[in-house]
């Protein structure tokens, strides 16, 4: 077997770091194959009705948490440095600029996560020729079993509007790769930072999807979570796991803040339809503090803002925007191309001009989870002699006790999160899962909680200030 194949296979994938993207199974020649664990998520496997013995198949270069790729800033570097106009900030990364906004044409942002921009962008470069198709996540067809979402090409307007919003779901990229290849057409994809880099990284070696694929959509991400995020919130709402066939993640909630937003599960019963739905809020695997389900390898990202993709679309958290229960999107420019779109189209947009600062605000938490927090997580990690990726960010033990527990306890809250859903699945009984993660969870709501003292004279500055 090639030795390329089996670093990969005995770093990245062995210890943990795979986010599943489907790159490594994309490189021409691999022999590799991408599969769903125990745990929920898509890891590659050797496929072994293939030959395998090939000696020049390189899956390291592609992989986004190998020590065998560019890192984000050499990416972009590359992509946008020379861009005339472009300026450059060590969180945002390049940016042309950067705005708050939302679409006030037609229903975009009635049907988007947030703002509408996402797809409103993917419709322009429809609408103007610019592509031929939207590579994005859809609802599986009826022949994937068990699988709800995945990959998929949308080749109109009404094909794409049907991809619209957040899909909190395990993907990957390698069928959608393939098909690529072996149909001609110009394309633009939409996805999350560590997927639209190892895209880049495949590109760099690979003249037709570097050819093909010519627009990239980054989409802001906090982490990703493995199917048994959905199937746990359908079965908190009466839908048992293997009766789930559809979910809604993002239901907009009239009057509420815009991160106050709800749920809708779809489940089948000895043939009978099941519709559920529920604030996140009242569900007790909603909190993305808690990271539950979230993959190892998200809490070794140092990347919040997609720095590799043309343009960068998220959710505004901003004080100015978080009451609109309709959503405003936070969006960060780097292609010329896509900039012209927008300010060719004003008038079917809301958009207001925000600086780094604004920026950086609207997604500060993760900000922190991913500077602040991995270095922490890598010098553990080196303390250990564990392997770990090589990142932007340097390992170090500085930070404050308190932030070190809190650190920690987020990993044990992500690791006991699938051994409860494990035994909760086996005894049938969710709650069993609740009596698992209790005693965890108030643990860390104690270190993350202000004393007493601390809330009571913050609520009376709150009320002279008012």
């Amino acid at each position: 077997m090639n030795n390329n194949i089996n670093e990969l296979l005995s770093t990245v994938v062995q210890n943990d770091y795979c986010v599943g993207c489907g790159i490594c199974a994309s490189v021409e020649g691999s022999p590799l194959k991408m599969g769903l664990d125990d745990n929920g998520k898509y890891i590659p496997t050797i496929n072994t009705d293939q030959n395998n013995n090939i000696n020049d198949v390189d899956v390291l270069s592609t992989c986004p948490f190998s020590n065998n790729s560019k890192n984000e800033s050499e990416i972009s570097t590359q992509l946008y440095s020379r861009i005339k106009g472009i300026k450059y900030n060590e969180n945002i990364g390049y940016y042309i600029k950067s705005y708050a906004g939302y679409v006030k044409e037609g229903d975009f942002r009635e049907k988007g996560s947030s703002g509408g921009m996402g797809t409103w962008i993917a419709t322009q470069l429809l609408k103007k020729n610019l592509v031929d198709g939207i590579i994005h996540v859809k609802e599986a067809g009826k022949n994937q079993e068990n699988i709800l979402f995945n990959y998929s090409i949308s080749n109109s307007i009404q094909e794409l509007t049907k991809g619209a919003k957040s899909k909190y779901y395990p993907i990957e990229m390698s069928e959608v790769i393939d098909f690529i290849r072996k149909n001609k057409g110009k394309y633009a994809l939409i996805g999350i930072p560590c997927f639209i880099k190892s895209l880049r990284l495949l590109a760099d070696n690979d003249k037709v999807v570097n050819e093909r694929i010519i627009f990239t959509i980054g989409l802001v991400c906090g982490h990703l979570k493995t199917d048994m995020f959905a199937k746990s919130m359908a079965w908190q709402m009466g839908i048992k796991p293997k009766q789930l066939v559809g979910i809604d993640f993002r239901m907009k909630l009239e009057g509420e803040n815009a991160s106050n937003y709800g749920v809708k599960a779809i489940g089948v019963d000895e043939g009978k339809e099941i519709i559920k739905s529920s604030p996140t809020n009242e569900l007790y695997t909603t909190d993305w503090g808690h990271g539950f389900f979230k993959y190892k390898a998200c809490d070794f990202c140092d990347d919040v803002l997609a720095e590799t993709a043309d343009i960068t679309i998220g959710d505004a958290w901003l004080p100015e925007y978080i009451k609109d229960s309709q959503g405003t999107n936070v969006i960060v420019v780097r292609n010329q191309i896509i900039l012209d779109l927008m300010e060719e189209n004003q008038s079917e947009l809301q958009l207001n001009e925000i600086n780094e600062s604004e920026v950086y605000e609207s997604q500060s938490g993760g900000f922190r989870h991913r500077k602040q927090g991995l270095s922490y997580r890598l010098y553990l990690k080196d303390q250990n002699n564990e392997w770990r990726p090589i990142k932007r960010v340097e390992a170090s033990d500085s930070l404050s006790t308190k932030r070190k527990k809190i650190y920690k306890k987020r990993i044990t809250l992500y690791e006991e999160s699938f051994k409860a859903y494990k035994k909760a699945e086996k005894n049938e009984d969710f709650n069993i899962f609740i009596k698992h993660m209790d005693p965890i969870i108030k643990d860390y709501n104690k270190l993350i909680n202000k004393p007493f003292l601390f809330r009571a004279i913050g609520k009376v500055k709150r009320m002279i200030l008012k």
